[in-house]
């Protein structure tokens, strides 16, 4: 899912950064922010004029980044293993229902993003909150809590104190990638580490390699970012 994000004139957001430099422009594939990295006594002035003669590299760059998929009547989205289409009808009933690969919806069209959205969410919370019971029976420690958020930097995260927060846009990933990440944060609950120990509870965890699930992700994950979004 590529080529659909707009690529006409986009702010440039200045980010001062401790270990920089010299200043440095990347694109966040994820919400397609213009950044401008710049040593924390850098001048913004000169770094920003040179910014502004690379808009045909930005222009280039933003056109890579991942469609936007709108929740709206007719749009076909993924879904765990497969995919989902929106079925609309203004009198049908409000209450977002699904039937196989079919979500139907009614009401006000300007409301179905947010109705499927929170449909989503929902879904979500409770497929990673038995996945997580599960694993965390398996590998013998208690979580105290699991939810779910929108971050843009990371799939999930885990606190001393066996709270597990994950991105609700794995419900749209296949299943073996979210089974992936949930093992990957009940694992830290033993080992706060990425080392020899950790990976091998993983793939104890979820029967096999996880490095499947991490290629996917770095292939695919920002595509994620872009559902839902009207552009």
């Amino acid at each position: 899912m590529t080529g659909g994000a707009p690529v006409s004139a986009a702010p440039i957001k200045v980010v001062r950064h401790a270990r920089a430099r010299r200043a440095r422009l990347s694109i966040d594939p994820a919400t397609g922010t213009v950044r401008l990295t710049l040593p924390t006594r850098a001048p913004a002035g000169p770094a920003l004029r040179w910014a502004a003669e690379k808009a045909a590299w930005i222009a280039a760059e933003r056109a890579k980044l991942p469609t936007a998929i709108p929740f709206v009547p007719g749009a076909t989205f993924p879904f765990r293993d497969g995919s989902l289409m929106i079925a609309w009808r203004a009198d049908a009933p409000r209450r977002v229902v699904r039937d196989g690969p079919t979500l139907y919806c009614g009401g006000p069209v300007e409301a179905i993003s947010g109705r499927v959205t929170r449909w989503l969410r929902a879904q979500a919370l409770d497929l990673l909150t038995a996945e997580t019971e599960r694993f965390a029976a398996q590998a013998g420690v208690a979580v105290s809590n699991v939810s779910i958020g929108d971050p843009r930097g990371r799939w999930g995260s885990c606190s001393s104190r066996g709270a597990i927060r994950y991105s609700w846009r794995l419900i749209l990933a296949p299943d073996f990638v979210r089974q992936a990440t949930v093992a990957h944060e009940v694992s830290h609950l033993i080992h706060m580490n990425h080392g020899a120990d950790f990976h091998a509870l993983v793939a104890t965890l979820v029967g096999g390699d996880a490095d499947r699930s991490r290629t996917w992700l770095r292939r695919h994950g920002a595509a994620l970012h872009w559902v839902g979004r009207s552009g």
